[in-house]
Formats: structure tokens, sequence, C-alpha cells
């Protein structure tokens, strides 16, 4: 009996040697998945898995699916496990970067204008890129209102979180983010290897301390966003010395890249839901360069007056206040489905800090840092 009892208890250390050894960092990355403050629509976890930028680039991957599919991969070890890419994903927001009052930083905005989704901030220290914060969408990685991570297993897809930031900033104080724009998937094809939609922002946070780094990085690549979302992107870069960059693709010349950057004389950059470029560019909405139902242009004009009012320098405060005005709240599309403003945040680029608003509750604010 006390053989058998050993011989069992000897694989059950192997199994757990074994376990650890496979999923550890896994397994350490899944447990820091938690609620913040009891919303259970809003998450924080501490990314300390590994991840390999140059695998996915050299797979080419340019697809919601692809990409889900290459994380499945890499959380499973070759465990088949089901997860479904979104479909249709038409993400209407607003960005800015403004001088921050009293000090030489600069502070920067976002509102992420989609459907009710819960939502994931991410930590992460890459031993080979710069540490940084965050914010994904969760749906974009097979959560809903009723599939939340509750229990340990049901967290295992947070790690996706990692290939999937719609905006973020790194300990040198780079931010990004991304808008859509209907119909004008970008579909870059020079001969260089590809990355999607998601990819332009990790590598960004991870390898980037400036906006003229960002975007020589980005010439490095062909950027391929998903035909089956329905929906192409352009991308706000901005860095903590007041730098601040738009990124859009040429719909009529191959999809080249077209940069819109902010004035050596401004102080502050916006950006909504149409071109910016001045090939494109509109004062009024035109559905051919941007999202008229989102009233993208009305957007445009309200924070841009706002920002203008107080000579491109804002408080956090003020900061907060100026995305409030540019917010949703049950904007009702064609498929009968509500719009709001998932969430809002600040980022302050000199102080590292973000702080977040969740689903309309300007209310209450919760506060991340690097």
């Amino acid at each position: 009996m006390k053989k058998a009892l050993a011989i069992i208890g000897g694989v059950i250390l192997a199994l757990v040697v074994a376990v650890a050894a496979i999923w550890g960092r896994e397994i350490a990355t899944i447990s820091t998945v938690k609620s913040v403050d009891g919303n259970k629509y809003l998450y924080t976890m501490e990314y300390k898995a590994k991840y390999d930028l140059d695998d996915v680039i050299a797979a080419d991957i340019q697809d919601n699916t692809g990409i889900l599919a290459y994380i499945v991969g890499r959380i499973g070890k070759g465990i088949p496990i089901k997860v479904s890419a979104p479909k249709g994903v038409e993400v209407n927001c607003t960005s800015f970067q403004a001088a921050k009052a009293g000090t030489d930083g600069f502070l920067y905005g976002r509102n992420y204008d989609f459907f009710k989704n819960p939502t994931m901030v991410t930590i992460s220290h890459p031993k080979n890129g710069y540490a940084s914060i965050g914010v994904s969408d969760m749906s974009h990685f097979g959560y809903s209102l009723d599939k939340l991570p509750e229990k340990f297993l049901s967290k295992a897809l947070c790690l996706a979180a990692i290939y999937a930031p719609v905006d973020g900033m790194n300990e040198k104080g780079l931010c990004t983010s991304i808008m859509a724009l209907p119909k004008m998937p970008a579909q870059q094809e020079s001969g260089k290897h590809k990355i999607s939609t998601t990819t332009v922002m990790r590598l960004w946070l991870d390898r980037c301390a400036t906006v003229d780094e960002a975007l020589e990085l980005l010439s490095q690549y062909d950027v391929r966003h998903d035909v089956a979302a329905g929906s192409g992107y352009h991308y706000m870069v901005a860095d903590a010395l007041g730098a601040c960059a738009v990124v859009e693709f040429d719909k009529e010349d191959g999809w080249k890249t077209m940069i819109v950057r902010k004035a050596e004389d401004a102080k502050y950059m916006h950006v909504t839901n149409h071109l910016l470029d001045p090939k494109y560019y509109s004062e009024t909405p035109d559905q051919s360069v941007g999202n008229t139902h989102s009233r993208s242009w009305w957007r445009y004009a309200t924070a841009g007056e706002y920002l203008a009012s107080h000579e491109g320098t804002l408080t956090a405060d003020q900061a907060a206040e100026c995305l409030a005005l540019v917010h949703w709240k049950d904007l009702v599309w064609d498929n009968g489905m509500v719009e709001d403003t998932q969430y809002s945040c600040v980022y302050d680029q000199q102080e590292l800090t973000l702080s977040i608003r969740n689903w309309n509750d300007y209310e209450k604010a919760v506060s991340f840092s690097l």
C-alpha cells in the first residue's frame, strides 16, 4: 500500500512539475487576472508569460482569425482550444494629445466607443522591450457580458490581451490608439512582412520611445487590416516630448501610408473617425472618408473647440471633461445593437499614469501606473 501511494505521489509530483515547466508563466499570469474594485466589466492583468513579436511577424498573420489561432496555439501548447474571432468590428473613438497645464508634459485622451463589452487593462514588462499599460476590448478574444473570466480556467484567453491592445502607453511615455474608418481596411502589399491591426500598436509600445521611431518601425512592414471585420483603421501615436501624428492609408493608391503630423507650433492634435490627410479631409460629413453615423465630424469639432478654448493646455480633469463632451450613450445602430463609450482614458505621459472611466461612469475613475 505504501509503495502504491508512493508511486501515485510520484506521478502527481511529476505532473505538477511538468505543468509548471510548460505553463508556469501562463499560470502565473492568469493568477493575476481580477476585476477592478468589484466591477465585473473591468479587469486587470499583469502579463508574466513569454511572447514573441518576431515570431508573429514572421508568420505574416494578417487577420483576427489568424492572430487568435496563433495565440490559442501558444496557450494550448498543442491542446485544441476553441475561440471565435469578432465580426463586424467598427470602433468609433476620439483621441487627442494636449499640453499638461503647469508642466512641460503632455496628456493623451481617448474615448473607446463600441458595444458594451468587458475591458482589460494589461501591465507588461517584457524582457526585451519597454514596460507598458495596454487597454483591450475583451470581446476581441472571446469574452462578452455573458462570458466573463470569473473562474481560473475561464481566464486563459485573457492571455490574448498582450496581442490585442486598442490603446496604451509605455514607460517612455509613448501613447497610441486606434480609430475605425468604415469600409477602408488597409491591404498593403509591397513584399514586406505583414502585420495585423493591433500588432501595430503592440510593436510601438514594446519597441518605440518617440513618434519618429514608431513611424520608422512601421515603414518596415505591410499593414493588413482584417477584411472580414468590415472596417479599416487609422492610428494616433504621440510621445512624451509632444510630437504627435496620425497614421492613415491611401485607399486610392495601393494603401500607401499617409502621415499627418501635429504642427510644430501646436499644443494639441485630435482625431475621430474620418481621414485627416489633406488628400481626403472634408470639413463636412462625407461617408466616403469617414463614419457619418457616429457623428465623427461633430465629435471632431466639439473636441477641437474645447481644446482650442483652453489653448491646447489642459489639466487631467479638463482632459476628462473634454472626453465627456463627446462620449456616447445609447447610440442605436441599424441592426438594433446599442453603442456606448465602453471606456474613457486619460494618460499622463510625464507621470506614466492612466486614469480610466468605464462605461460612461464619469463619477468614478480608476488609476494605474508603470
